[in-house]
């Protein structure tokens, strides 16, 4: 049976730090306040599109892989907040690698974008149409926020990962996963304003409201990985202590600690990375692992469990055994340019451009948000 190697792993991450301190120049709040219910202390605001940062961390898990892009076969980039929809932003990452051979797709799960990109790719690798592909998973959050709301605004930060997949005769990758969907709830976990039926409304694209049920969000989300990893590991046969290391979405320390224990995962066996990054949405479990690997924390042949919940309401886990090798083949010289502000300065900048882009009745387009409940 043909499996689908992990062989390279790359992150990029923007330089500018927004600490809860900086938020709370913006909104009411505070450290003690987000932290207590969140578990976040900072979070990156990125000073460049999207294409941008997964074109650096591209670059940076092929030269992992020793693998040149010339020789790559797929390109599956998974997010909510691409800069192109037509064309799609894979098919952007595709030609900045050079990789003209390569298929490209976009999926969009929202926050479980990259494990759903890593079933595709690997159900094609493992069908011989392709022999290799890059899933890269990655967020440039910040455009689409509502600065004004603090219950989303405290949670969300921007970032890329990715990883190389290559085709091997050994049992590595992914070995099992259960999809899910509670679309009957999609409506708790909405932006407003991010595509085109709300341009019926007169809505301008990008300026937006965020619907997000919080506790209900909470109950779906523990239930769906926790239920999705149970059943990922009945599917091999593996009991949950078998785990050697959990990389779960990074959505709210809270949700983490209570999949944990549902799925019988001890938290020291939890990689967490959401107390420095927040929310990434789809690049929370790609980055998180490429801080495992650099931090030592993946050994050769670990077995891992990746769940993720995400808009939609989506949900799913993954598990996967590590292959050998934990330390890179090569390095890529792939940067992204200086960011000359800080991130409260592009924050500020966000809100500013946002809110004089012709907005000038914010009544009306409030009731037509309220319009497109």
């Amino acid at each position: 049976m043909t499996h689908a190697a992990i062989t390279g792993w790359g992150k990029c991450m923007p330089p500018a730090t927004l600490t809860n301190a900086d938020l709370a120049t913006l909104m009411e709040t505070d450290d003690e306040w987000i932290v207590s219910r969140t578990g976040i202390r900072e979070r990156r605001i990125s000073h460049v599109p999207l294409a941008e940062l997964a074109h650096v961390a591209a670059r940076r898990a092929l030269a992992c892989a020793g693998l040149d892009p010339a020789g790559l076969e797929l390109v599956v980039f998974g997010s909510c907040t691409y800069d192109e929809q037509v064309p799609n932003t894979a098919s952007g990452v595709q030609f900045k690698l050079g990789a003209r051979s390569a298929a490209a797709m976009d999926i969009n799960t929202a926050c479980t974008s990259f494990l759903y990109g890593l079933s595709s790719a690997t159900a094609m690798i493992r069908t011989g149409v392709v022999k290799n592909a890059l899933v890269i998973g990655g967020e440039v959050i910040s455009q689409y926020m509502d600065w004004t709301n603090r219950n989303v605004a405290v949670l969300f930060g921007d970032g890329c990962a990715a990883v190389v997949l290559q085709a091997t005769d050994r049992e590595e990758g992914l070995l099992a996963e259960k999809l899910g969907c509670y679309a009957d709830a999609r409506q708790i976990l909405r932006v407003r304003g991010a595509g085109a039926a709300y341009a019926n409304l007169g809505v301008v694209y990008g300026d937006v409201r965020w619907d997000f049920d919080g506790p209900e969000i909470f109950k779906r989300a523990v239930h769906g990985m926790a239920q999705a990893s149970a059943e990922a590991l009945a599917r091999r046969g593996v009991a949950a202590e078998a785990i050697d290391l959990a990389i779960p979405h990074q959505a709210n320390l809270r949700i983490i600690e209570a999949v944990a224990k549902r799925a019988g995962v001890p938290m020291e066996k939890v990689f967490l990375t959401v107390q420095r990054y927040g929310n990434m949405s789809a690049a929370t479990v790609p980055v998180a692992l490429v801080d495992a690997l650099e931090e030592g924390r993946v050994a050769p042949g670990a077995l891992i469990l990746m769940p993720a919940f995400g808009g939609g309401l989506t949900y799913c886990s993954h598990l996967v055994r590590w292959g050998d090798r934990v330390q890179p083949r090569g390095e890529s010289d792939a940067a992204l340019p200086p960011c000359d502000r800080s991130a409260l300065e592009i924050v500020k900048d966000l809100i500013e451009r946002k809110a004089g882009a012709g907005r000038s009745d914010r009544g009306l387009f409030a009731a037509r948000f309220a319009e497109s409940a």
